[in-house]
């Protein structure tokens, strides 16, 4: 786990990593939340709707922001503010996410950082899929001293 201070932080810093999204998570994300839409619990109703099967929980790919923020970037100092997200594609169970966060903004008044996050699939089932971006995200980060 990082400890970034404000400080150490600079415009352009970069960090991430990877997820490997399970039958597991979306079992659990959908014990947690209690949404039981078919289109992440039944293969075959996700296929009838023109998917590869079984699509994952937008929410459940977005829950890995929290990682980056405070595990990576700021790390535990951190304190998530806002998050804008944006799902540009579908994610499926077996994909391999890579998360990447860079600083593009830091403000020294209020102390926050503003970083731009992106996840990619990097392992998938249906190569066609593999470089694709799945997600776009804006997160305003205070850190704590």
């Amino acid at each position: 786990m990082n400890r970034y201070t404000f400080d150490e932080i600079e415009v352009g810093m970069e960090d991430g990593f990877d997820v490997a999204v399970t039958e597991a998570m979306m079992e659990t994300f959908r014990d947690l939340t209690g949404d039981v839409n078919p289109l992440h619990c039944d293969d075959a109703f996700a296929k009838e709707k023109g998917f590869d099967g079984k699509v994952a929980y937008g929410m459940l790919t977005a829950s890995f922001l929290s990682t980056m923020a405070g595990v990576y970037l700021p790390g535990e100092n951190s304190l998530i503010q806002s998050v804008e997200v944006k799902f540009s594609k579908p994610v499926f169970p077996g994909d391999v996410i890579a998360f990447r966060g860079k600083v593009s903004e830091k403000n020294d008044t209020f102390q926050f950082l503003t970083l731009k996050v992106t996840g990619t699939v990097t392992e998938c089932e249906n190569k066609e899929r593999c470089g694709t971006k799945v997600l776009k995200a804006v997160m305003q980060i205070g850190v704590m001293k």
